[in-house]
């Protein structure tokens, strides 16, 4: 049984015409114990999808349901503090007169727990995200990072069944932000905790989530594993959105049972085709830059054709190109072994099997327009 229900949930704001349509038409599921991020770029609807969550807006349609109770529809919401759940924001809020102790052991005393049990609670919480001997400090003396920590230990300490998160991280550095999403996985698998995460950084829902929710405009694109919506994005705005990727507009040559030829210029591809693709159709083939090899000439594969080399990046774990092949011009990701000059020319072949093709024409991936 889903721990969290969504069923068609829309939110508008004030102000008429489509910038004020928020959430539209929203359905998903979350399982106890998972941590799901909501992912889009700014404006999508994560974030009023999360306060809805909390039960801070009131749905102008659907419901929102945890564990069979409905928490929020159009006839009433459940208030936040009733909700069961903890919320941590993007500015971590923490109170700047109250020391890490008081700041964390504050909603227990709302709720009047007793001075020992919370005094152990507190200490237990503090030492689980590492801030143990900290107790005495004022946020001023910690770190971007430790005040993220008081934030989460002030959240989790009335053990909340569901931990709402509003893109914590984009306040620290990247360092930093690495260094806590470590933390925050390794957090939430030890606890047990449902957690809906809010983020626009593609590489943290990656690394942290079970599922993933892609959103634009409002609306629902993909819900799946960060590897279903990286390798097989439903649509073009999640390709796009997803990392980097090259967006090749090409033809279909042949097609029957779901697999065929696409070309695009020189290049040409036996690969997994849409059920509709028909011979002739015009559609869009999405190449991830880590899809495609470089190697020297000479030795060439049936399948590799020449390339010349336009542009070179080295980013340290790996060197970037934009490689020419025709009229073409493709991103190319490639190890720090693999070293070719600008100007110089390489065999380029592409691995099909991780390439995805969709309709030119296909209204979905215009979902919100």
């Amino acid at each position: 049984m889903s721990q969290i229900e969504i069923r068609s949930l829309s939110k508008s704001y004030d102000g008429g015409g489509s910038e004020s349509v928020a959430v539209v038409d929203l359905s998903l599921a979350v399982a106890a114990g998972e941590f799901v991020t909501l992912l889009g770029p700014s404006g999508c609807g994560k974030t009023t999808t999360l306060r809805l969550i909390a039960g801070y807006l009131t749905p102008d349609a659907g419901t929102i349901s945890v564990s069979g109770r409905v928490l929020s529809s159009t006839k009433g919401v459940v208030t936040p503090e009733e909700r069961g759940m903890g919320m941590v924001f993007q500015n971590y809020a923490v109170w700047p007169h109250k020391t890490v102790y008081e700041n964390v052991v504050f909603g227990l005393r709302v709720r009047k727990i007793g001075a020992v049990d919370a005094r152990e609670r507190v200490a237990r919480l503090l030492e689980l995200v590492n801030l143990s001997g900290l107790e005495s400090r004022y946020p001023s003396e910690l770190s971007g990072g430790q005040q993220q920590r008081v934030a989460l230990a002030r959240s989790l300490v009335v053990e909340p069944a569901i931990l709402l998160l509003d893109e914590p991280l984009s306040n620290l550095d990247a360092k930093l932000r690495e260094h806590m999403r470590t933390e925050l996985k390794a957090l939430q698998r030890r606890t047990g905790i449902t957690f809906i995460y809010v983020t626009h950084d593609q590489s943290e829902a990656l690394a942290l989530s079970d599922r993933i929710a892609v959103m634009d405009r409002g609306r629902l694109q993909q819900y799946g594993t960060p590897r279903e919506v990286y390798r097989r994005p439903a649509n073009r705005i999640v390709a796009d959105f997803m990392g980097l990727v090259n967006l090749v507009p090409a033809r279909v040559r042949e097609a029957e049972g779901g697999r065929g030829a696409v070309e695009a210029g020189p290049l040409q591809l036996a690969i997994a085709l849409p059920a509709i693709a028909r011979a002739g159709d015009r559609v869009d083939l999405a190449i991830r830059p880590e899809s495609i090899r470089l190697t020297v000439p000479g030795g060439a594969s049936a399948e590799a054709m020449r390339a010349r080399i336009v542009e070179q990046s080295y980013l340290g774990n790996m060197n970037e190109y934009v490689v020419a092949v025709g009229d073409l011009r493709l991103r190319v990701q490639a190890g720090p072994e693999a070293e070719f000059a600008p100007g110089s020319e390489a065999l380029m072949s592409v691995d099909a099997e991780q390439c995805n093709v969709f309709m030119a024409d296909d209204d979905e991936s215009r979902l919100g327009e």
